[in-house]
């Protein structure tokens, strides 16, 4: 059982479907069109927390935020320059906790209506902005697993390895849950081990 200390902060992420511009998936996959893509960005290697990782726009509420949909749209905007006026939000999951940095995250799946121009806005949190074709990411070449070791205890969860890209980390769970409840996944060896560098 997870469990988080008593200053968890509520967080958000926005979870951004759209339709690829001009590359398609290089694999096909006939739950999805090959145009379907996620929005996602490289956090700076700088960072306490997640350096490096390849994550969902987002962060902490603000006072200022009125929920997690407000807050997953503001820091996209911060972190990526989205126009979040070309996003339909289409509601929320459930919140699942982050003990390595003590958040409880919302993930607000959303769908990119009007895409607009999006590049890391502040380098200091983001270096990399880019859209992945979600039949890449069900491909099974292209899944594997990373191992968490955390207070003695050993659990696997859900990576994707696109090309030089690995998602992993709540990202990759968040994905991986989606395409499952969304019936899109298909069978994967969850015994392939990938290591990322932290």
């Amino acid at each position: 059982m997870i469990t988080l200390g008593a200053a968890t902060r509520p967080a958000a992420v926005l979870v951004l479907f759209g339709r690829l511009d001009a590359l398609p998936a290089s694999t096909g996959d006939p739950a999805v069109p090959a145009d379907l893509d996620v929005l996602l960005q490289r956090r700076a290697g700088t960072l306490g927390h997640h350096a490096g990782q390849v994550a969902f726009p987002g962060g902490r509420l603000e006072p200022s935020d009125d929920g997690p949909v407000a807050a997953a749209l503001r820091e996209a905007t911060e972190e990526v320059g989205l126009d979040a006026a070309g996003v339909e939000v289409l509601g929320t999951l459930a919140p699942l906790p982050v003990p390595v940095s003590n958040h409880l995250v919302t993930p607000v799946p959303a769908w990119w209506t009007t895409p607009s121009r999006v590049a890391a806005v502040d380098h200091a949190e983001t270096v990399d902005v880019f859209r992945l074709a979600v039949a890449d990411l069900l491909d099974p070449a292209n899944r594997a697993s990373v191992a968490h070791t955390r207070a003695g205890a050993t659990v696997r969860t859900p990576a994707f390895v696109v090309g030089d890209v690995l998602v992993w980390g709540f990202t990759a769970i968040v994905l991986s849950r989606m395409f499952d409840a969304l019936g899109w996944a298909v069978p994967w060896d969850s015994r392939r081990l990938v290591t990322p560098e932290v």
